[in-house]
């Protein structure tokens, strides 16, 4: 089990770190409904959003930019906190801005070409000033929605669904170059790799599925893939349910680890610090923010640390 130092306790199934500039951490707390701010370890809402806030990414207008689930049904074992089907209050998903100094949120998207937004659940920003996100889709007692990857504009006037259909899509991330995009399947436990041809544009036809995703050399067993971020190493480090921690696979096939943490649904990482060598990283079903030292710098986000 690797060392680290817990930030935050007490929160509501936490997701969605962003490591501030300032030295504090904003997440979700989807359990909660709320976008929050960490400060020296105590939390303070910055909105009050309702439904699932899940990902989270600050956007070219400094702006927080939040997928939204619409909500879930609750598991509560009075330790341990598990999200489970879509609740009977859900409406639908949802992409919002919140205005981080006055909480003010704003609905960008709730449907794609006449098509209901299921769950939105990661997102990351190009530098271009265009988003990327997955939905992961809801689940009902005998059945799921089948769902994908979409590209928007962050003033909410264009919205593309690039990539369907995949399995459970959940962690989203870009290469340091932009010239791929990274998406991690839940339910299979694999991540793909996206070769961009344009902003919005995947190069279909060059990888291991038709629509030109290449499949990342993974690791054996039973495990779920959640959010990620990446390293200066170029590196995708995936959030893991199950056997919780961090995946690490290597895009250029080198071999796969796992960083072992004491929570089965770590769901979140993101860096910042000094020079980024610090992961924060959520462990969702115990409430905690934790931070750990990290063997290289993470890559910076467009319009956080650039």
């Amino acid at each position: 089990m690797s060392d680290f130092t817990v930030i935050a306790e007490g929160l509501r199934f936490p997701e969605g770190p962003i490591a501030m500039p300032d030295g504090s951490i904003v997440l979700v707390e989807i359990a909660r409904g709320t976008l929050t701010r960490i400060v020296d370890g105590e939390s303070s809402v910055i909105a009050k959003l309702g439904g699932g806030p899940n990902g989270a990414a600050i956007g070219p207008d400094g702006r927080c930019y939040i997928c939204n689930n619409g909500g879930f049904q609750w598991i509560d074992t009075g330790t341990l906190l598990f999200p489970g089907e879509e609740p009977e209050n859900y409406s639908t998903g949802r992409i919002e801005a919140v205005d981080l100094e006055t909480g003010k949120i704003d609905v960008l998207y709730t449907h794609c070409e006449g098509q209901p937004l299921r769950g939105p659940n990661d997102i990351v920003f190009d530098q271009h000033g265009g988003f990327w996100f997955t939905d992961h889709g809801k689940t009902r007692p005998r059945e799921r929605d089948r769902t994908g990857v979409f590209y928007a504009k962050a003033d909410g006037s264009f919205i593309d669904e690039v990539i369907f259909p995949l399995e459970g899509p959940n962690g989203i991330g870009l290469s340091a170059a932009e010239d791929e995009l990274y998406v991690a399947e839940t339910t299979t436990g694999r991540v793909w790799a996206y070769q961009l041809s344009a902003p919005g544009r995947v190069h279909a036809g060059v990888g291991d599925r038709r629509d030109g995703g290449r499949l990342l050399s993974g690791r054996p067993g039973y495990f779920l893939f959640d959010s990620m971020a990446v390293d200066a190493k170029g590196r995708v480090c995936v959030a893991t349910i199950i056997d919780g921690g961090i995946t690490i696979l290597d895009p250029n096939g080198g071999d796969p680890e796992h960083i072992e943490l004491p929570d089965i649904v770590t769901t979140n990482i993101c860096f910042g610090g000094d020079d980024l060598a610090t992961a924060y990283i959520t462990l969702s079903s115990t409430g905690q923010l934790i931070a750990m030292p990290w063997d290289c710098p993470g890559l910076p986000l467009n319009f956080l640390n650039k």
